[in-house]
């Protein structure tokens, strides 16, 4: 390592471990912001040893880690077969029959400072909402339903300014495209299986991973992105997990793709069962399809007839489980191993956020990036800053199964009925006096997404805030309503998805139109 200030040195040798989406994402970061031919990066990966990825839906916040890597959207979704996404359509959750969304980007327009939703609620309250749901209030929603789309700008005065997006793609295809942006900026890929790992006999750091042959491979930081084994973190650190499935009790994902039926909707599908979900995810070439459920409460085999039941067009590929425990390790960083992706911990993907732990993970390990020796202060604000997320992305999860009246089962008596974290149980009280939601610190969900699960699952608040009462009836129902029609027209005139990705080049040209919808 070279010299530095002081008696640090600067990390010139960065080993990921293991590719996939979590492994390809870290290195086409680090090799775009280290590509300055003095620090080596490197990705050991074996070819025998399958990744987890079965088809990807994502958060708006990607946008930024693409734009980060300078990344054309254009070409990004063409080369991913990706579609758009608008939000997630919940069915069954509250009840069964139950339909709702959760949308990206807001509810209608606060005013004069007062929340738009502490407005609805008090309209709802007076009766005064026979036009519909506050669904009608979300340009995000209106055009989702209709299958449009259109890419907001923040200068156009339209309401498509007020959609936000995000994206569902083929995560294999993700991690080819990010392998070859990082061996073009100089990452160095080495097949191979690692059969130890080399730890310094004074500090316990890893110095190297041995492979299948005897080459070593040695580094001054590691990124574990070994999967749910934790090659590094756990298996040679044993740095812990602590496990939450007393709050998530699903523990198996049943996978199958099936060949599109019609033109893909702009949103991804969560659908309730009886023992767990099954999600819905449509690319421009395929469905991804798969049923999350808890072992306690089902077998595999009725899980499985479950998804296949329950399904659209024909299956392209047989069905595929996987194991997990939800929860995080105790430590993602721990000596000089950074843990990313399911190496680090797993919450179910309900709101599709399993790429944006391992983003927030990368930026992070970016802002608190070490010298060496490490700092220890350093690493603990990396893991208290990561623990916060996951706990924040950990309690917004359990609101779907805690916020529901089904009793038709015994897995949803149980969730119903089961103690939730303080942290959950305060902001449920909270929004259950009077609708109020506040944002804590930089936690990812915001207010509109509490609204949406909260009303969507059936919890209306026992009142709204009281200074919505200082408004105008008159001028705030005029106001809605002009909101709700401006929304709906707006969505009418906007292309369909496919049409805009067409028109965009977004479309793989390998990929053939798929049959119209019907709208």
């Amino acid at each position: 390592m070279a010299a530095g200030n002081g008696n640090s040195r600067r990390i010139e040798r960065v080993v990921v471990v293991g590719g996939g989406t979590a492994g390809w994402m870290a290195a086409a970061a680090l090799s775009r912001f280290f590509a300055d031919g003095t620090r080596r990066i490197t990705v050991v990966e074996s070819d025998a040893i399958g990744t987890v990825g079965v088809g990807e839906a994502t958060i708006p916040p990607i946008r930024n880690f693409n734009a980060m890597l300078d990344i054309d959207e254009n070409t990004f979704l063409r080369e991913t077969r990706g579609t758009f996404k608008l939000g997630i359509e919940f069915v069954n959750w509250g009840r069964q029959g139950d339909r709702y969304f959760h949308p990206f980007g807001t509810y209608g327009r606060d005013l004069h400072g007062i929340q738009f939703h502490q407005l609805y609620l008090r309209e709802a309250a007076r009766g005064g909402l026979a036009a519909g749901s506050i669904e009608d209030y979300s340009m995000s929603t209106v055009a989702a339903k209709l299958g449009r789309f259109a890419r907001p700008s923040a200068a156009a005065k339209s309401a498509v300014s007020e959609m936000f997006f995000a994206f569902h793609f083929d995560a294999g295809l993700y991690a080819r495209f990010l392998r070859r942006m990082a061996e073009r900026q100089g990452t160095e890929r080495i097949e191979g299986k690692i059969v130890e790992v080399l730890r310094d006999d004074e500090n316990g750091d890893v110095t190297a991973v041995r492979l299948e042959g005897g080459n070593t491979v040695a580094g001054d930081l590691f990124i574990d992105c070994s999967g749910f084994r934790g090659l590094l973190i756990e298996d040679t650190l044993e740095t812990g997990y602590e496990d939450w499935s007393h709050w998530l009790p699903m523990d198996r994902a049943i996978a199958m793709p099936t060949a599109n039926v019609r033109s893909p909707d702009p949103f991804t599908r969560a659908t309730a069962h009886g023992a767990g979900w099954q999600w819905r995810i449509p690319l421009q070439h395929r469905t991804g399809n798969g049923h999350v459920f808890s072992s306690s409460y089902m077998g595999e085999d009725e899980a499985r007839d479950i998804l296949l039941r329950n399904v659209e067009g024909d299956a392209i590929a047989e069905p595929r489980t996987l194991r997990f425990t939800t929860g995080m390790r105790k430590r993602l960083w721990s000596h000089n191993v950074v843990s990313l992706g399911l190496s680090g911990g797993f919450i179910e993907p309900l709101e599709s956020t399993s790429i944006h732990l391992i983003q927030n993970g990368i930026a992070r390990l970016f802002a608190l990036f070490p010298d060496w020796p490490i700092n220890p202060l350093e690493r603990d604000e990396y893991n208290r800053g990561m623990r916060e997320l996951y706990e924040d992305v950990r309690d917004f999860v359990i609101l779907h199964y805690k916020a529901t009246q089904r009793d038709d089962t015994p897995f949803w008596r149980y969730v119903r009925d089961m103690d939730v974290p303080d942290s959950l149980a305060r902001r449920m009280e909270l929004w259950r006096r009077r609708g109020r939601v506040f944002r804590e610190n930089a936690e990812l969900f915001s207010q509109p997404s509490w609204v949406a699960v909260m009303l969507g699952q059936n919890v209306w608040p026992e009142g709204h805030d009281p200074i919505a009462d200082t408004l105008d009836e008159r001028k705030v129902a005029a106001a809605m309503t002009q909101m709700r029609e401006g929304y709906r027209a707006t969505a009418e005139r906007l292309p369909t998805q496919e049409q805009f990705l067409r028109q965009a080049g977004a479309w793989h040209e390998d990929t053939p139109p798929q049959m119209t919808a019907q709208w």
